[in-house]
């Protein structure tokens, strides 16, 4: 006897079971988590000793370029200060180093030698209270970050946020499908010796023989002629593109031997970028800043603290971590030869392999300084949002046709400009115009860029 089988009550079991294992993973990730979040507690100053709080605030308003508090830097490092000097000899020379020096006092003049003979800047406007308060900064054990005790938690006992652990909610999951998989082994077997026993045969339906697809449509002569010229057409489309891309490098960001990010120092910190590419206001080219530029900051900037919120979680997830920005800082210094506990050059110096970015090609002359000082065209015209790369990029393809849309569409700025005072009177006329683009005063003739 040959009978269909019988599937509803599989369906059914599977559905069931479905079910209760959506149930029981429910309630085990409905089970919350309690976030314990780090806070800083200053830590409390002596009686009569000063505000570290106010302290901070000051040390960091007039102190931080020179000083740290647990290493050398154009200074000495300040933490513990009040155990090496009495108090009224800092109110002194803080007040008026130079005095102090001149007077002959030892230890000014120790100092002072020490340290390169580098005048320490007097603070006269500072009172002996907010002196007291730098100190009682300066003097401050370090601040400890602490986690507040859990409600209901026991003292001593080890903390646990949400009573179940990730290891236990995935585990019970393992568990929960290796039981499903044996009770679908066992119910199959079950339902195969109860179809046996009354003697009903399972058969695989038998499909009905077709044509294969490749076999109708190779017999379908206009659909491989339409096709073939379909994919004539797409090919030399994309082989058109392909050689149209020949030397375009959009999107280019090469590795460099130290890691410089733009959204630091352009973004962040807001420094101007003809600071760093100083030549792009009178040079044909921007230049690449000599590491004495960055040692303008980075000798006193020796370790980087990040932002107030912390790292973002896409710059955690790619390694830029505030020890990975230290590390490149160390870089900065091998290269230059800056002896950090010392605060000296030691004269051994090594070049750094900087990678180009922007690469014009030799027939095509491009003058910065025409564009930046002349035209006041920004930065980003071209380079695109230099403040939000991380990694420097090629942000524009620099081809013929990007150039000339800019020529075309880009008004010349003539306010206050003698230079163009007669030619701008006599293109107007000619043009009928008030305003005259780049390509109006010439910005399209094969010689201003090639020669």
């Amino acid at each position: 006897m040959k009978k269909v089988p019988y599937r509803n009550q599989i369906s059914k079991f599977l559905g069931i079971s479905l079910v209760v294992f959506l149930l029981f993973s429910t309630s085990l990730f409905a089970q919350e988590e309690a976030v314990v979040e780090d806070t800083e507690v200053a830590a409390e100053a002596p009686a009569g000793a000063g505000d570290p709080a106010k302290g901070k605030q000051l040390f960091n308003q007039n102190c931080a370029a020179c000083h740290a508090l647990d290493r050398k830097m154009t200074g000495p490092a300040l933490a513990g200060v009040t155990e090496r000097h009495d108090r009224e000899w800092l109110y002194s020379w803080i007040k008026n180093s130079a005095g102090m020096i001149k007077s002959g006092d030892p230890a000014a003049v120790k100092i002072y030698n020490e340290y390169n003979q580098a005048a320490m800047t007097a603070f006269p406007t500072l009172s002996n209270a907010d002196i007291d308060d730098i100190l009682a900064y300066t003097d401050a054990p370090p601040v400890a970050a602490v986690v507040p005790p859990v409600p209901g938690a026991v003292p001593g006992a080890a903390p646990d946020a949400s009573g179940i652990s990730n290891e236990l909610i995935l585990g019970a999951l393992v568990l929960v499908f290796g039981l499903l998989v044996v009770m679908l082994v066992l119910v199959n077997q079950t339902l195969r010796r109860i179809a046996e026993a009354n003697g009903v045969v399972v058969e695989k339906e038998k499909a009905e023989k077709r044509t294969p697809i490749w076999k109708a449509f190779a017999q379908n002569q206009f659909l491989v002629l339409v096709t073939v010229i379909f994919l004539l057409l797409g090919s030399a489309y994309y082989v058109y593109g392909y050689f149209m891309q020949v030397g375009i490098d959009q999107g280019y960001a090469p590795v460099q031997p130290i890691h410089y990010s733009h959204k630091i120092h352009a973004g962040d910190n807001k420094i101007e970028c003809k600071y760093c590419h100083s030549s792009a206001r009178v040079s044909k080219h921007s230049g690449i800043p000599a590491l004495n530029v960055c040692m303008n900051c980075h000798k006193s900037i020796y370790e980087y603290k990040g932002n107030p919120e912390g790292p973002s979680a896409e710059d955690l997830a790619n390694g830029y971590t505030n020890d990975f920005y230290t590390g490149e800082i160390k870089k900065l210094y091998k290269a230059v030869g800056w002896d950090e506990e010392n605060q000296k050059y030691t004269g051994k110096s090594e070049p750094v392999e900087w990678v180009r970015i922007h690469n014009l090609p030799d027939f095509a002359y491009f003058n910065h300084s025409q564009h930046v000082s002349v035209a006041g065209v920004e930065c980003q015209t071209c380079h695109g949002p230099v403040e939000e790369m991380e990694i420097m990029y090629q942000y524009s393809p620099l081809t013929m046709g990007w150039c000339i849309n800019c020529h075309r569409e880009t008004n010349v700025k003539v306010e206050g400009n003698e230079y163009y005072d007669k030619i701008h009177e006599e293109l107007s006329k000619k043009y009928g115009v008030e305003t005259l683009t780049a390509a109006q005063m010439g910005g399209l003739e094969c010689g201003k860029c090639h020669y």
